[in-house]
């Protein structure tokens, strides 16, 4: 079988690199049906782009790279092609946009407009073996139990990172990526859990409030929750990209609330209260009787010097912890590091070393923030490599 392009991965870059690569083109993918990813995404109503989108939300070895693709495709132009489709969406909190319904929605409308630009799609289809040739690539498939050779112009690698393999995420981009000559730098799971020794916050297993999660790199100020393996939420997600193992990183368990005024106030007002009272007005209980033992949480609101109320709202402001590690791919949402960026056109996606290969979505060095940044990078990504194979013939 011969096509003009063949696309390894009908997830959110790949089907969108589908969309605008033109007529000829096939997409497989191993699963049972396209997009799991998207399915399963914010809670099944998929966090599908981010109002706020723009190269400073993005980790990659070269923080420049992704501004080309971003640009000539932005937020706005997904906004209009889901409105386009009658998709009903809100924004939720930090310019992160939802579905109304059900995330199957960005599915449809993906694969409608693949459809419509005249594109296969195989599934339950795996890669066998790949070769480049005078011509482009040969690809042997497994489709179903069967054998079958596609010969292509271009060959798309946009199957993903390593990032929940009970999905069926695999690291075959960057074996062919690395067949074919190019770089593939560390990877490591990212928008992930951390993990503490000896389930020290068992106690604490679902309790949420608003934090401040910081290390020597950056900070975040959103949700902190608790689990029976350690510490989840948006601010640990967001901190886990830039964190690595043995570092410790700092919790302010009180960002934007002035504890230390409210503490003297309510000690002049009602002195009698105890401390351990007085703070649950301000975070969780639990949360209070736990830290107590350590931070000595005791007596009269009354007992409480100024020296003690300020070391006290120090302690809530910079708890040093360590992690052991993190919960790894096993649910990590994405991939950091892959397909170094060095190889590869930051305008049309295509390798420089192997004319015809192009490299998209999480495959490559590029990661998102959490909050629907890795999306936005699979639609630009996906669009940049699909309109540069269109314009080729």
């Amino acid at each position: 079988m011969r096509i003009n392009t063949l696309i390894l991965g009908a997830g959110a870059a790949g089907m969108m690199c589908a969309r605008y690569a033109g007529g000829s083109t096939l997409v497989i993918d191993h699963a049972k049906a396209p997009g799991e990813k998207i399915r399963i995404s914010g809670g099944g109503r998929c966090n599908f782009t981010n109002m706020y989108a723009e190269a400073k939300n993005y980790l990659s070895a070269n923080p420049h790279f992704c501004k080309s693709a971003l640009a000539r495709y932005t937020q706005w132009d997904f906004i209009a092609l889901v409105d386009r489709h009658g998709i009903a969406w809100h924004e939720k909190t930090l310019g992160q946009l939802f579905c109304d319904g059900s995330a199957k929605q960005i599915i449809a409308m993906l694969t409608q407009e693949m459809a419509q630009a005249g594109a296969d799609l195989w599934l339950q289809t795996s890669v066998e073996a790949v070769e480049q040739t005078a011509e482009g690539y040969t690809v042997r498939l497994l489709r179903e139990g069967k054998a079958q050779t596609v010969t292509c112009r271009n060959l798309v690698l946009a199957t993903g990172g390593k990032s929940i393999p009970k999905m069926g995420a695999t690291g075959l981009a960057y074996d062919l990526a690395r067949q074919f000559g190019l770089e593939v730098t560390d990877t490591r799971p990212a928008l992930v859990p951390f993990t503490f020794p000896d389930g020290r916050f068992q106690p604490l297993a679902g309790v949420s409030l608003p934090a401040r999660l910081s290390n020597h790199r950056t900070s975040f100020d959103e949700a902190l929750l608790f689990t029976h393996r350690g510490l989840s939420g948006p601010s640990v997600l967001q901190l886990s990209s830039y964190w690595r193992e043995g570092e410790e990183i700092t919790a302010n368990l009180i960002p934007g609330t002035p504890l230390y005024d409210l503490l003297r106030d309510q000690r002049q007002a009602g002195g009698r209260r105890d401390l351990t009272t007085e703070l649950s007005r301000h975070l969780p209980g639990k949360l209070v009787e736990f830290l107590a033992p350590q931070l000595g949480l005791k007596g009269r609101l009354a007992d409480q010097s100024d020296a003690a109320l300020a070391a006290l709202c120090e302690a809530l402001q910079n708890w040093r912890l360590l992690p052991a590690g993190t919960e790894g791919y096993r649910t990590a949402e994405v991939t950091l590091g892959g397909i170094s960026t060095d190889g590869l056109s930051s305008k049309t996606m295509e390798a420089k070393a192997a004319p015809g290969l192009y490299a998209i979505g999480e495959a490559v060095d590029v990661t998102g923030w959490l909050g629907g940044y890795n999306f936005q990078w699979a639609w630009s990504s996906g669009h940049a490599a699909g309109t540069a194979i269109a314009a080729k013939g």
